[in-house]
């Protein structure tokens, strides 16, 4: 006969077992590193909202992991589920006081490149990154998401910073796909699905860019963020739709990513347009 609680069980999804904090902290937490606390939490309801509610209390470089959300956020405060312990759902906070407040804006950017950076390291899977904040998979022959960031001021003036959350699938399966052009590690052919080594990667990477744009004041050009992000971007070269606040859309080719981290478009009249905010939508031939 089953135990009554055999669904609770934390290894009842044999494909997907629990991440292992012990160790994660054992290979991530050292002196004079940037992140100083690892927590892993079975669920909760937003890892971003959770970390920024304590932001001015805590030091730069926590990170909160959550092995499932149940009320997690994407950008324009979209919600979004998944599956327990199926991918990688997690925040961090940062405080880059020596950085100019007007520079923050590269720090979506700059966390898409070293998730890429990351995942391609240990996973063998080709990543591109989609303006401004979706991390981007080819399977079959298609163009799918995989993951998404979302980067929040939080806390006081004073004390407070930035949260940085990131969401990526790793084991979704095609029938727990929220819609069809969602993606995951897993099916675009991953060499490991094991969460553990990724999540090392990615914090290892984030590390990495965060400190030398934090260094270089945050310069995009000095830091080769700028760089990096425009080599590994799929909108740039692409004719896109950018639907902007206030109902407003610009057609018009991706043709570069600005000083601010602003994609420019090249529209048909001539103009280049340079877009803050906004949903970008690729386009196909004549649409």
């Amino acid at each position: 006969m089953t135990p009554p609680d055999a669904e609770d069980n934390r290894w009842s999804d044999l494909d997907r077992p629990p991440l292992g904090a012990a160790s994660l902290r054992r290979a991530l937490l050292r002196e004079g590193g940037l992140w100083s606390s690892l927590d892993v939490v079975a669920a909760t309801g937003s890892t971003n909202s959770d970390l920024a509610a304590r932001a001015d209390e805590l030091p730069e470089g926590a990170v909160l992991v959550a092995e499932e959300q149940s009320a997690a956020r994407g950008r324009l405060d979209r919600r979004w589920s998944a599956p327990a312990r199926s991918g990688l759902f997690f925040s961090v906070l940062l405080k880059p006081d020596e950085v100019p407040v007007e520079r923050w804006g590269w720090l979506p950017l700059l966390t898409g490149v070293a998730v890429a950076t990351g995942l391609s390291r240990v996973a063998g899977v080709d990543t591109a990154l989609k303006w401004p904040n979706d991390l981007l998979v080819t399977v079959g022959d298609e163009e799918r998401k995989a993951g998404g960031i979302l980067v929040e001021r939080a806390g006081s003036a004073s004390g407070g910073g930035v949260v940085v959350g990131v969401g990526i699938n790793v084991t979704l399966r095609e029938d727990e796909l929220p819609v069809p052009t969602a993606g995951s590690l897993a099916l675009a052919g991953a060499g490991t699905t094991d969460r553990d080594p990724l999540l090392r990667a990615v914090l290892r990477s984030l590390e990495q860019w965060y400190g030398e744009w934090r260094d270089a004041g945050g310069d995009p050009a000095a830091s080769r963020l700028q760089e990096a992000y425009a080599a590994g971007c799929a909108t740039l070269g692409r004719r896109v739709r950018a639907e902007l606040p206030g109902d407003r859309s610009i057609v018009g080719e991706a043709v570069a990513v600005d000083g601010d981290g602003r994609l420019v478009l090249a529209t048909e009249e001539g103009v280049q347009e340079p877009v803050g905010a906004g949903d970008i939508v690729h386009l196909r031939g004549a649409e």
